[in-house]
C-alpha cells in the first residue's frame, strides 16, 4: 500500500514543485516577508499550484504514455512502466484538481481562481496541441511561470512590478531553451523525443540561449537602477546583486554548452552545488539590501 502511494506521489512529480515557488516572488520583491497575512495567503496559493501542477503532470503522462515508453528515462515513470493503470491515474488527477480548486477558494480574492483556471487551460492546450509547435511551446512554458507570479501577487494583495513579469518570462524562456537542447542531444543519439524539435537545431538553441542570457542580464540591471525600484526599496545598491545573476547564467550556459547537461532545470538546481551557492548568495544579498534599507 505504501509503495502504491509513493508511485501516485511520483506521478505528481513533487521534485518539480520548486517551480511553484515563483508565487513567492511578489512578497519577496515587495518586502512583505514580515507580513504574516501575506505569508499565509501565499502558502495557500503555493499549495494550490502544487496540486494543479501535479494534475497537469498526470495529464501529460496519460497523453504521452507511448512516447514516454521510448524515452531513456521517462520510460521509468509509473504510467509508462505499467506500475499504475490509466483509470487510477485519471482518478488521482481529478483529486488533485479538486484540491487545487478548494485551496484556491480559501483565498479572499476570486481573481486567484481565474488565474489558476487560466494556468490549467494553458497547460491543457499545451499538452494536446502546443507542445509540438516549436517556439510556441517554450512561450507557453514561460507564460505558466508568469501566471504563477501573478497568482502570488493576487493572493497576497501585493502590487506586481512589470520588471518582475518581464524577468520571469525571460528566465523561463532561457530555461525552456536549455531543455529543448537536451531533447536535441537525445535525438542525435537516436532516442525518440517530442516532435517540436523539428523546428529547432543545436545552433539555433545555443545562440538563442546566449541571446536570452544577455537580455536577462541587461533587463535585471535596468530593473535594479530603475528610479521606481530605488524609490520603492529605498536603496540604490541593488545593482550589486547583478554579480550573482551573471555568475548563475554563466554557470548554466557552461552546464548546457560544455557539459551538455540540461535535462531538467529543477534537478540541476538540486544537484549543482555551484548554482545552489550562487542562488543562496543572491537571495541573501537581495534580502539584506531591501530589508535593511526598505521600510518594513
Amino acid at each position: 500500500m505504501l509503495n502504491k502511494a509513493k508511485l501516485y506521489l511520483q506521478l505528481a512529480r513533487p521534485h518539480q514543485f520548486f517551480k511553484n515557488g515563483f508565487v513567492w516572488l511578489p512578497i519577496f520583491f515587495g518586502a512583505k516577508l514580515a507580513d504574516l497575512g501575506a505569508l499565509e495567503q501565499t502558502l495557500i496559493a503555493f499549495a494550490a499550484f502544487c496540486c494543479a501542477a501535479g494534475g497537469v503532470y498526470v495529464l501529460n503522462d496519460l497523453k504521452d504514455v507511448e512516447e514516454d515508453r521510448r524515452h531513456p528515462t521517462k520510460k521509468n515513470r509509473p504510467l509508462a512502466s505499467g506500475a499504475i493503470e490509466p483509470p487510477g491515474a485519471m482518478m488521482f488527477m481529478a483529486v488533485l484538481l479538486i484540491l487545487a480548486a478548494l485551496l484556491g477558494a480559501l483565498l479572499p480574492r476570486p481573481d486567484f481562481l481565474l488565474i489558476l483556471g487560466a494556468y490549467l487551460l494553458l497547460n491543457v492546450a499545451y499538452s494536446f496541441f502546443l507542445k509540438h509547435r516549436a517556439i510556441i511551446d517554450i512561450v507557453c512554458i514561460a507564460l505558466g511561470f508568469v501566471l504563477r507570479v501573478l497568482a502570488g501577487g493576487v493572493a497576497a494583495a501585493v502590487p506586481i512590478s512589470h520588471w518582475i513579469v518581464i524577468l520571469t518570462f525571460l528566465l523561463a524562456i532561457f530555461l525552456a531553451l536549455a531543455k529543448r537542447r537536451d531533447d536535441l542531444l537525445l535525438a542525435a543519439e537516436g532516442q525518440s523525443t517530442r516532435r517540436s524539435i523539428d523546428g529547432y537545431s543545436l545552433e539555433f538553441v545555443s545562440i538563442s540561449m546566449a541571446v536570452m542570457a544577455a537580455v536577462i542580464i541587461v533587463a535585471y540591471i535596468l530593473y535594479t537602477v530603475s528610479p521606481d525600484t530605488i524609490k520603492k526599496h529605498g536603496t540604490d545598491r541593488l545593482y550589486l546583486t547583478g554579480f550573482w545573476v551573471v555568475l548563475g547564467l554563466l554557470r548554466y550556459l557552461q552546464l548546457a554548452l560544455v557539459e551538455n547537461h540540461t535535462a531538467s532545470p529543477t534537478k540541476i538546481l538540486l544537484q549543482d552545488r555551484f548554482l545552489q551557492a550562487v542562488l543562496t548568495l543572491w537571495v541573501l544579498s537581495f534580502f539584506f539590501l531591501i530589508y535593511n534599507f526598505a521600510s518594513i
